[in-house]
């Protein structure tokens, strides 16, 4: 592995914490451990991390919970732990900012796969940007990956900012589905494509006066077009 990545592993069991730095450092990761959300939050607080693997279910505070506290000041990447396999969680996790989502029990394999996808996209990300961008009523600052509608602040998580980013750089541009889940949860992402749906929903919403921006073209995907 050319560069040392940081990874921190939230979970309550000792035995799971165990094997997922057993994996994880024969990899070649560096590790750190938290056994619940509020210890996580202080180690990122802390620290500077390159990924987060954040059980759901933990005393104090659960991850769905620190999760959202998370991205209420960072933008690492964290992909949730669960033994719940019900689609509903999955979409939740995913809203409040969860970058992937994984259950268990699951093969060590699996489970480095997507850390490996995850830490791509999320380098890509941070390296492909240009400082500014501004069309119409929507400005955009990459290096702060902040948003603002006619000068108010919008709150996003980080695969909704990276979709705006997407579709501000290729203005007018129509991506299908399968492009958008290649383009932001990557190729090897395994899931299907109602999160883009459930994404883009949620980011008109968010977007208010400018959301109507986003359209949908019946058959095949969406675009951007300034409103």
């Amino acid at each position: 592995m050319a560069e040392q990545f940081k990874i921190l592993v939230v979970d309550d069991e000792a035995q799971m914490r165990d094997l997922l730095v057993s994996n994880l450092e024969k990899e070649a990761y560096v590790t750190t451990t938290a056994t619940n959300g509020q210890e996580a939050i202080d180690k990122i607080q802390q620290d500077t991390f390159h990924l987060i693997l954040l059980d759901v279910m933990m005393p104090e505070m659960d991850g769905l919970t620190a999760c959202m506290r998370i991205r209420e000041f960072s933008n690492v990447p964290i992909i949730m732990l669960t033994a719940r396999s019900d689609e509903l969680d999955r979409i939740h996790g995913l809203k409040i900012g969860a970058d992937d989502y994984i259950t268990k029990p699951f093969s060590p394999r699996e489970l480095l796969a997507r850390i490996e996808a995850t830490l791509r996209r999320s380098h890509r990300f941070a390296v492909d940007q240009s400082a500014s961008l501004s069309i119409g009523k929507l400005e955009l600052d990459t290096e702060s990956r902040s948003v603002h509608v006619s000068g108010k602040p919008v709150s996003l998580t980080r695969k909704e900012f990276d979709l705006l980013h997407l579709f501000v750089q290729h203005n007018d541009k129509v991506f299908s589905r399968e492009q958008l889940l290649d383009q932001i949860w990557g190729a090897d992402y395994i899931g299907n494509l109602r999160t883009v749906d459930t994404h883009i929903k949620t980011l008109r919403l968010k977007l208010g006066e400018a959301g109507g921006a986003i359209q949908t073209v019946w058959g095949i995907g969406y675009k951007f077009e300034e409103v």
